[in-house]
Order: structure tokens, then sequence, then C-alpha cells
């Protein structure tokens, strides 16, 4: 059987659950996902395995999943960091959370943490992510003007949202 998404609507009442397979355009679904910076501020971003449905190759967020059947957000982004970048024990902080109406619709409960480590630190998992780096908000701000298609279509918004 396969992982059923839960569906939600436009409070995040939840209102049904489906595959991943039979999500359709209208579908609202629920996303965690980790904002994480060190100390010196720099930002870890992760690319996204080629082999991606939704934006293969495009770098975003350090971790990031679609809750399914039984999980919470909290569930979910304890898992996803784990799963996605060998990331355990740290205590995240619960952040804003967002309505995202585009091509995919889901709201987006994000999670902070500050951890000082080195990117060979994280232990990827190749299946969701070719690598993971350490930017300097410089750099992304460099990098939006001259190659703003480098990140996933949300990432300028986010980058926003944290950079205020």
């Amino acid at each position: 059987m396969s992982e059923q998404t839960i569906i939600v609507d436009k409070d995040d009442k939840i209102i049904g659950y489906k595959s991943r397979k039979d999500l359709q355009t209208e579908d609202i679904y629920r996303v965690s996902a980790l904002w994480l910076t060190n100390s010196k501020g720099a930002i870890l971003l992760a690319q996204r395995a080629h082999n991606r449905t939704h934006h293969p190759g495009k770098w975003g967020p350090a971790a990031a999943g679609t809750i399914e059947k039984g999980e919470t957000y909290n569930d979910n982004i304890i898992k996803e960091a784990e799963e996605e970048i060998g990331l355990v024990g740290v205590d995240f902080k619960k952040g804003p959370k967002e309505l995202n109406l585009n091509y995919y619709n889901h709201w987006t409960q994000w999670y902070g943490a500050v951890v000082d480590a080195s990117a060979s630190d994280f232990i990827i998992q190749q299946a969701e992510v070719v690598e993971v780096r350490w930017f300097t908000k410089q750099e992304i701000e460099e990098k939006l003007v001259q190659d703003i298609n480098f990140f996933t279509p949300n990432f300028p918004h986010y980058f926003k949202l944290f950079n205020k």
C-alpha cells in the first residue's frame, strides 16, 4: 500500500487522504520545511536529486517533506531532517506557517535551528539530495540576481521571509 498524503482545506483542516500518484492540481497538502543556519549566519541549502518530480536539481531548504497520514508537522520535520541530511538530536523551533497556492498547493510549516557543522558532516540521502552546502546571505542574494533558476521557485520568498 502506498503512503497516504493528508489532503486539507484552505484552513488546514483534514478533508481526506490520497496516494501521491492520485494528487490533483487543486489538492492542498501539508509540508514541513527546515531553515538551517549556523552561528555565523550562513544558510544550509540542499540540492534536490535530479530524479525528483518537483524541481529536480534545484537548491532549496535544508530538508522538507510531505506530511503523511498519522504524522504531524513536527513528526515529519524530525523524520525528514534525519532521512535527508542525517540531522538528529536538534531542537527545532517552530517558525511561520504559510499557505502556498500555485502549481503545487500546500501548507508549509517552517522550522528553524542553528547548527555548527561542516557540510561534509551531514549524511545525505542520495535518492533525495545531491549535496548540501553552506551559503552566505550575500552569496544567495547574488545568485538570486544572476541565476534565479538555480533555486526552487518559492525560494526567493522563503529567503525574504527569514531575512527580514
